[in-house]
């Protein structure tokens, strides 16, 4: 459940929240676009702050980018396409193409240092597609 702050956020900036049946065609539909992964602000109180700073930063940038808001339903299963890990995280992405992550609260000139980065890259393969993941968890050794 986001929290007062995020509501608020995307209620006073008309933040469009993602789920999973509407994420591949906003993302696909947008120039650039930056993606807010809150988790649960109640676990990773971060987020909060992040939720202050995000406007800012599409502000600073004249509205160049459109942010989004992820549904909590669709967290965990998007987190795995970008394959990020800690909370909160800021993905942006041109044309639904990935450029990069930028996670937890950052010093305002890191935020426009990794951003200016970001937005002059060019796009790369999202780091969890294709990728499949296991863990091993059973114990083998000698004699056993």
């Amino acid at each position: 459940m986001p929290s007062a702050l995020i509501k608020n956020m995307i209620e006073q900036y008309n933040y469009p929240v993602l789920d999973m049946q509407n994420f591949d065609d906003f993302i696909q539909s947008q120039q650039e676009c930056v993606l807010f992964f809150t988790e649960n602000p109640t676990r990773f109180p971060e987020s909060d702050d992040v939720c202050m700073i995000l406007p800012e930063l599409v502000r600073e940038y004249g509205g160049r980018f459109q942010a989004a808001v992820i549904d909590q339903s669709a967290q965990r299963k998007l987190q795995g396409r970008y394959a990020f890990s800690e909370w909160p995280s800021l993905v942006f992405l041109r044309k639904g193409q990935f450029l990069g992550v930028i996670s937890r609260v950052q010093d305002w000139n890191d935020y426009i240092l990794k951003i200016n980065e970001l937005l002059t890259s060019q796009p790369k393969p999202a780091p969890g597609i294709g990728v499949i993941v296991e863990q091993n968890t059973s114990v083998s050794g000698c004699g056993q």
